[in-house]
């Protein structure tokens, strides 16, 4: 069976924030995990969820996983997300379509938030350190 992953977040009108989810897929799909790795926007942007699906379809995926790209549970993630899988496959019959639940809490993120803070920080007093030094001269 040939098996899909959709990564779906929200969607922005600022491009750079719509490049970093194709980053995050380009990087689901080095692992090979997935016959297919697609993206998706909520809005704003394209693809849409549905035409992310039919890629898939067209692809040959049998089954698509969706994963809302949220670090937290709310309405995207609970009641749009899954009504917008279940409309896209209502077009593909035979295709089955199952959503994840978003990030979450993990032990694993907040390694990613430390290791962020930590560089904005050493980041922070380098500035600093420039700064002192070019008042003393």
């Amino acid at each position: 069976m040939i098996t899909a992953l959709i990564l779906i977040d929200h969607g922005s009108v600022r491009e750079e924030a719509n490049r970093m989810l194709e980053e995050v897929v380009a990087l689901a799909r080095a692992r090979h995990i997935y016959d297919v790795v697609e993206l998706a926007h909520m809005e704003l942007a394209t693809p849409t969820l549905a035409e992310a699906f039919t890629s898939c379809v067209d692809q040959g995926a049998e089954m698509i996983l969706v994963h809302p790209y949220f670090l937290s549970p709310g309405r995207h993630s609970r009641s749009d997300i899954p009504r917008m899988a279940r409309e896209a496959a209502a077009s593909h019959p035979g295709v089955q379509a199952v959503v994840s639940e978003p990030l979450g809490i993990d032990e694993r993120l907040v390694d990613v938030v430390l290791d962020r803070v930590r560089l904005a920080s050493a980041h922070d007093a380098a500035v600093h350190a420039d700064t002192s030094k070019a008042s003393t001269k």
